[in-house]
């Protein structure tokens, strides 16, 4: 049996939208997006790259595989970790609208998600990993359904955007695994549901 680990970037205050890019998700007039890209340095790359390693599966979020979809099929250098496991790996998204997926590998959830991610979980060996999908990984977390995080925070404050820990979450426990400070002062921290033992190259 697999387990569910969730890699997410967030800033100081919580917010986990639009990481990426100035257009990657302007939802409720949001137009901070791209404050992870100037913390980008070799420490969260080889982090994340040891994080690739451990795929067994990914579940994304629809507005996150829509942005995957568009660029990691276009990125075909052999020696790339993250694009090898993505376009490799299957993938998985829970939707009631995406019909016909044109990235290979896609398999669409249409079920309840608790059945669904625990059924998926139980047949992976390895991780089922989730990236981004920040709304998903809430409703997950509520499920009990996530045995991992990965955090990686950085270092600012936008004071507006979708926060990953919203009021009246449900309680889940977890124990801190490990924890680093990047060259440029991003803190990456492991955190492990109560119980569940936490794997990888990175620890």
């Amino acid at each position: 049996m697999g387990s569910l680990v969730s890699t997410l970037f967030l800033t100081l205050d919580g917010v986990y939208q639009g990481p990426g890019g100035p257009d990657e998700d302007r939802r409720d007039g949001f137009d901070q997006g791209g404050w992870s890209h100037p913390y980008a340095d070799e420490d969260s790359g080889r982090f994340l790259a040891d994080v690739f390693g451990n795929v067994g599966a990914f579940l994304l979020g629809r507005r996150t595989y829509d942005i995957f979809a568009a660029f990691w099929p276009r990125v075909t250098d052999p020696a790339d970790p993250i694009a090898g496991r993505l376009n490799g790996v299957p993938k998985y998204v829970p939707s009631a609208t995406l019909t016909d997926p044109a990235w290979a590998g896609t398999t669409v959830l249409r079920g309840d998600l608790a059945p669904e991610v625990t059924a998926l979980k139980e047949r992976t060996d390895g991780e089922v990993q989730v990236h981004g999908s920040g709304a998903l990984v809430r409703s997950l977390l509520d499920l009990g359904l996530v045995d991992t995080l990965h955090l990686l925070t950085i270092p600012v404050l936008l004071g507006a955007g979708r926060r990953l820990f919203a009021e009246g979450a449900a309680p889940t426990r977890f124990r801190h695994v490990r924890g680093q400070i990047t060259s440029t002062g991003v803190s990456i921290q492991t955190y492990a549901r109560d119980g569940r033992p936490v794997y990888g190259s990175f620890m």
